[in-house]
């Protein structure tokens, strides 16, 4: 079998890999859940290419990331459930029913008047999909309400700035950013009293509160709690591998060393990064 640019060919491949007795004995045995954390891997992947800029890399990642599709749509196929077809089909349909100022009538012909028919026609969709959950006999654990639209399998950070961006649209929001730092200090003052009562749950419940509370900060500076962190992450990397390193020209190593040590490297990574800028 030869490699081609047909994604049929693709399709074939995960058929074969899945045939019993011929198939790859490690994909014989995946279904949905252990299928799922390589999903989600392969996109913070194709993220990564994106930040850095790596076309080359980009083009791969996002080649495993549709694997990832054709597997899971092989395996609902297998299931009786659905193929990869109907998958197409189904974000085809979606697409041209929420662009109807393109393939439809419609008068919305602005970013904004856009976005609101976007969202209008999204909770639609999840009233019929919920009509359809229901008829299976699938119910909700919880009342969607209005927050309803947010959708919880995204990461914790994601899921909190959409939530407070929802709330937003309704009023449910500070005027400005100033007293928002007044809730941050409140809520560090509740986790420092949850540390002292000694009950874990109580200081998860208080770090997710002050965490909250961070993303909305960010939020009201328009600065992206995901990519705040993430760029944290980088300079954190950064400033470890100056530790790693220069313990390395000295003949040390980072388990040998003293937290005194790595901290007066620490400080000469800052200087040195406050220097270059």
């Amino acid at each position: 079998m030869e490699a081609s640019k047909d994604i049929s060919r693709l399709i074939e491949i995960m058929a074969a890999l899945r045939t019993p007795v011929t198939g790859c004995p490690w994909d014989l045995e995946q279904n949905f859940m252990t299928i799922k954390p390589y999903t989600i891997e392969e996109a913070y992947e194709v993220g990564d290419a994106i930040e850095r800029n790596d076309m080359d890399d980009l083009c791969e990642e996002l080649g495993d990331l549709l694997l990832q599709v054709v597997f899971h749509a092989r395996m609902a196929e297998e299931a009786g459930e659905f193929a990869f077809g109907d998958v197409v089909e189904a974000i085809t349909r979606k697409m041209i029913r929420r662009h109807p100022h393109v393939f439809a009538l419609s008068d919305a012909d602005t970013p904004d008047a856009v976005k609101a028919q976007w969202d209008d026609i999204k909770m639609a969709e999840k009233r019929e999909r919920a009509e359809r959950r229901a008829k299976r006999g699938i119910t909700e654990d919880f009342k969607a309400g209005y927050l309803g639209a947010v959708h919880r399998a995204q990461p914790a950070l994601t899921e909190a700035l959409k939530l407070q961006q929802r709330a937003a649209k309704v009023g449910f929001d500070w005027s400005e950013a100033e007293p928002i730092l007044d809730k941050i200090e409140e809520e560090v003052g509740e986790l420092r009293e949850a540390l002292r009562g000694g009950r874990q749950d109580k200081v998860a419940d208080e770090l997710g509160d002050l965490i909250f509370a961070l993303v909305n900060i960010g939020r009201h500076v328009k600065a992206d709690p995901e990519e705040a962190l993430r760029g944290t992450n980088t300079k954190f990397r950064r400033r470890f591998n100056y530790i790693e390193t220069e313990l390395e020209k000295s003949s040390q190593t980072l388990e040998a060393a003293t937290l005194d040590e790595m901290e007066e490297l620490w400080q000469a990574a800052k200087q040195t990064e406050r220097a270059g800028d």
